[in-house]
């Protein structure tokens, strides 16, 4: 189409050859050339061709050369009969591989820019097209944007080959780690379970209002900006900024809440409390507390991070189904939060980072004699257990009973983990701390 408008798609004959010719001419090169370029970015059907065969060639250990490759491409059916003199002026117009990674770059940058021009068109399409609200359109210009700027493709098949080799770099890099493979949590029995929080995973942190979900997802957001160095994004629509970096300031500092409140401090908790604020004040944690937050408004911020590691949103009853798509006014309340449970998953997927977001349980277990939680109490549950790739459920004896044996014992209690086992992780609640710790009782390893 665009050649049919005079217009040049972006692309470089020579670049792509140049690449080609190095792979042909030494071997030694191709394991960087895979990892700089992808067959896609050849704008040029033949050298796509080309480029594939040689990228299959190497990942299963075959001898790349001129009369191998060209054996391949006509065990493959693509082998035409100008291919062998193709190969051979490949080589000969390419006398060395030294400057291999900069044709890579020229190749790349112009795969970016056709790609732009692909989602400029479809945007345009869906403005022009009178059937869009603007607040759709946005999102959409959004995400196309945000992919680019991801180097990733939103949808589309992948072949196996390729998820192979981010897969195995997947493994060699966790092994050459030797550390949690994903984000902590900061609680090691709970990062056991889950194996660390993973690029894309919904998780969920469950319980009736007051027993400190709020808590232990901040302490998740410490954990996770002290250990990733990462920005670690805080969407709170029920409690104020001032409010949680207050109870931030407790459980780093471990002085009491209420004394933090009140401002009744001595001076060695005023030394303490200082502290904390410099060790908190070095992690890079960002809070919106805009109570009418949407899905697509925290995604729109979100894909502006640079080095985003964690989501928190606290909590997913009070997100709004606004800039869903989707008008629920004649709905259920239970079809909307099921609408934004989905898009929460959407989100976490296009980003690439873990997403936890807290959630009301509804008032089914009060009527129980074991009022631990389950998943059936998931309050306007609809999809989100389905939706979730690890709920935990938080209970506490003592918040029942006072009198109980040892009210400060807590249970976070994985219902779902698409991870590992469920099953029960015992914590210690810190009340005048407002934080959560772990507890060395033996844990529950039978499944719920």
């Amino acid at each position: 189409m665009d050649e049919l408008l005079g217009r040049r798609v972006p692309h470089s004959a020579e670049a792509e050859q140049a690449i080609l010719g190095a792979m042909l001419f030494e071997r030694a090169c191709i394991p960087d050339v895979v990892n700089h370029v992808k067959t896609s970015e050849f704008y040029i059907e033949t050298n796509r061709d080309i480029f594939d065969t040689i990228f299959t060639m190497y990942s299963l250990g075959q001898k790349v050369d001129v009369i191998t490759v060209q054996a391949e491409m006509k065990q493959r059916g693509i082998w035409k009969e100008t291919t062998q003199r193709y190969l051979v002026e490949l080589m000969e117009i390419t006398p060395t591989a030294a400057n291999v990674l900069e044709y890579c770059a020229i190749v790349r940058d112009n795969a970016l820019l056709r790609n732009l021009g692909t989602a400029a068109t479809e945007v345009s399409d869906l403005v022009y097209g009178g059937t869009a609200e603007a607040q759709q359109a946005l999102e959409l210009a959004e995400r196309k944007i945000y992919a680019l700027r991801k180097e990733n493709t939103a949808g589309g098949l992948v072949e196996m080959k390729h998820i192979l080799q981010d897969t195995l770099n997947t493994i060699t890099a966790a092994t050459q780690g030797g550390g949690l493979p994903g984000v902590t949590t900061g609680l090691a029995d709970i990062d056991d379970r889950l194996m660390g929080m993973q690029p894309g995973d919904f998780l969920l942190i469950a319980s009736r209002p007051g027993m400190g979900k709020t808590s232990l997802a901040l302490n998740v957001a410490v954990a996770a900006a002290k250990a990733s160095k990462k920005t670690v994004a805080v969407f709170s629509l029920e409690m104020s900024r001032q409010q949680l970096v207050m109870r931030l300031l407790s459980g780093e500092s471990r002085i009491d809440h209420q004394k933090l409140i009140q401002g009744r401090l001595t001076p060695d908790e005023w030394s303490r409390l200082i502290e904390a604020a410099g060790t908190l004040s070095q992690l890079d944690i960002r809070i919106d507390d805009n109570p009418s937050m949407t899905v697509a408004e925290l995604s729109a911020q979100c894909r502006r991070l640079d080095n985003l590691g964690l989501i928190l949103v606290d909590y997913l009853q009070l997100m709004q189904s606004a800039g869903s798509g989707h008008s629920w006014s004649n709905e259920s309340r239970t079809q909307a939060v099921s609408d934004i449970s989905r898009m929460m998953k959407v989100t976490a997927k296009e980003l690439g980072v873990p997403l936890m977001c807290l959630s009301q349980l509804s008032r089914a277990n009060e009527g129980r004699t074991n009022k631990r939680p389950m998943l059936s109490d998931l309050r306007e549950s609809g999809a989100i257990e389905q939706d979730a790739d690890a709920v935990i459920g938080l209970y506490r004896e003592g918040y029942y009973d006072e009198n109980c044996e040892d009210p400060n014992a807590a249970e976070a209690i994985l219902l779902k983990n698409r991870r590992g086992r469920t099953g029960t992780v015992y914590l210690r609640w810190l009340p005048e701390f407002t934080t959560y710790v772990n507890d060395d009782r033996i844990h529950d390893e039978d499944d719920y």
